[in-house]
């Protein structure tokens, strides 16, 4: 049985992206854990006394069970169950515990939260979970995204790192939900691949032999953003997965305090995988 973990906030980009993770798992036995972190919410303010955090720990428990109660009764199936998780630690620390605890598959997330503006992709907490969360794939799912099977998904890379098999293992999981193709881009930063990166091809061709898998050459002519955005419309690109290594291009993206300055902004969701 997978288990999924989806904080929320409840702003309306956490709900589709809880709706997103029930529709893309409902063949799925699987286990949801929704979690709120009060901590959130509580550290910005400078004081706040014992009464007003219990009002507001009341107020967010009795939300998470609004949510549970709705899910329950909207979804419908037997193969889901439903847990509801009040954290009073940081976001990034509650996240962490649950992962360890319940043994977390995939956590399942918005790319912003209430106060995301319209132009950011990806909003300061989600970049933090990324940063900090090392141990558990994340899917971040964009704002107003209505779930289309993902049939197809971009994995682009340089071939600078030789992928392990628990690397690979949740997106070959993400492609066997749907017998999905697996396109991988490599954009073509140098002239010929080096002996390193001949390697590294190889061993990825290996590993995804049994699967539904292409490879896909792309010219230098612009930024990698530009490039990827392309990508993924011209070959009607459902899911994008990458690895976040370190000195990769999606590291070097997430240092970004928002991401809204490098015009990556994919309208589908995006699988981040641990290095």
């Amino acid at each position: 049985m997978k288990k999924i973990l989806l904080p929320t906030d409840f702003s309306d980009n956490s709900w589709s992206a809880i709706v997103y993770a029930l529709k893309l798992f409902q063949e799925e036995y699987c286990t949801f854990y929704v979690l709120n972190s009060i901590a959130l919410k509580a550290s910005t303010m400078s004081n706040f006394s014992n009464t007003l955090l219990k009002k507001m720990k009341d107020n967010a428990l009795i939300e998470l069970l609004e949510i549970r109660d709705q899910l329950i009764s909207s979804d419908a199936n037997a193969n889901h169950e439903f847990h509801t998780v009040l954290s009073m630690h940081d976001l990034i620390d509650a996240i962490d515990a649950e992962v360890k605890q319940n043994n977390i598959d995939l956590i399942v997330m918005g790319t912003k939260g209430a106060t995301g503006a319209k132009e950011i992709f990806i909003g300061s907490n989600t970049v933090r979970v990324i940063k900090k969360i090392q141990n558990c794939p994340i899917l971040l799912v964009p704002d107003e995204h209505d779930f289309v099977s993902p049939r197809q998904i971009a994995f682009p890379t340089d071939f600078k790192h030789k992928y392990t098999v628990e690397q690979l293992a949740p997106l070959i999981d993400m492609a066997e939900l749907y017998n999905s193709k697996i396109r991988i881009l490599h954009i073509n930063e140098e002239e010929k691949l080096s002996n390193k990166q001949e390697l590294n091809y190889e061993n990825l061709k290996e590993k995804l032999s049994d699967y539904r898998s292409s490879f896909h050459w792309m010219p230098d002519y612009s930024t990698k953003e530009v490039e990827i955005n392309e990508f993924i419309s011209e070959l009607e690109i459902d899911l994008l997965a990458m690895v976040n290594n370190k000195h990769s291009w999606l590291e070097k993206i997430t240092h970004e305090p928002v991401i809204k300055k490098i015009g990556f902004q994919p309208l589908i969701p995006f699988l981040v995988i641990p290095a």
